[in-house]
Formats: C-alpha cells, sequence, structure tokens
C-alpha cells in the first residue's frame, strides 16, 4: 500500500509520520513524505524519534513535486496549509487530513520545544495506528471504493 504524508516544510511531522508508519505499519506500506516548501529534517524529529527507538536521520526533505505522476492508494496532509495545496494525484487516492499543530513554531528553550515535538509524535503515531489498522482491513479506494476526506 503506497502512503504519501504531506505538510509544509517537510522537516517535522510528515518526518516523523514517514518514520512511524514505516516502523509500525510494517512491510506493507511504502511510506514518502514531501512538503510545498521543502526544507531540512529538523534535528529536534529526529531526537525524539530516536527516543522510541526509529531513526529518521538518513530521512530527506522533499518537494511535493518529485511524486508528480506516481499512484498512491492515501494521501495523507498533517497540516492545514498541506491540504489547502494538496496536487492531484492519478488514481484517485483517499486523501485524509490531520490538523496536527507545528512544534516547529513553538518557541521557549530546547526542553519546551523537544516537549511540542514529543506531543506531535504522540499525536501522530495514535493517528498511524488507528489508520494502519483501518487501511489494513480496506481494499485500496475504501470499501466501496470511492475516494474520502477524513
Amino acid at each position: 500500500m503506497r502512503v504519501l504524508i504531506l505538510c509544509t516544510a517537510n522537516s517535522a511531522r510528515s518526518q516523523m509520520a514517514e518514520g512511524l508508519l514505516r516502523h509500525d505499519g510494517g512491510p506493507g506500506f511504502a511510506v514518502f513524505s514531501a512538503g510545498h516548501r521543502p526544507s531540512s529534517v529538523r534535528t529536534e524529529a529526529i531526537a525524539v524519534m530516536r527516543e522510541i527507538g526509529v531513526d529518521i536521520s538518513a530521512q530527506r526533505s522533499k518537494h511535493v513535486d518529485e511524486f508528480t505522476g506516481q499512484t498512491f492508494d492515501y494521501v495523507i496532509t498533517v497540516c492545514d496549509h498541506a491540504k489547502e495545496t494538496c496536487p492531484v494525484f492519478p488514481g484517485a487516492p483517499r486523501r485524509i487530513h490531520w490538523s496536527i499543530a507545528d512544534p516547529a513554531a513553538v518557541a521557549g528553550g530546547a526542553e519546551e520545544r523537544l516537549a511540542a515535538f514529543r506531543a506531535a509524535r504522540e499525536q501522530l503515531r495514535a493517528a498511524l495506528r488507528q489508520f494502519a489498522a483501518g487501511a489494513i482491513a480496506l481494499p485500496p479506494g475504501g470499501a466501496d471504493g470511492s475516494s474520502a476526506s477524513t
């Protein structure tokens, strides 16, 4: 099952989600992430993922255009901007949206920032576990073959 996870900068939320689904979802998922304004993977994201045994240090920030023309079973947006600017992909993938607060936008010291990244990681992990359980149970395109947004 091919899954593309989108966020604006592809630096934190979508990178953590990619690593989590790849790790927790198992070999049945081919997972990718991208953004509209890619930058670099944030060190805080790498650090909080390392805390739970998931290494995303080799992942890189990618522009959504790298995936133009590719087909996906699901496209998941994890920020409101990505939802509004999400391109159309061939094959009518199911679209899912989760509005996860941007941990990179949190001001404060290192501990406050890491706490925000941990909170985002845990929100993503809970949502992705539910997604993976449902996605495995449904054929591509959902029970009725239609495209849906959550």
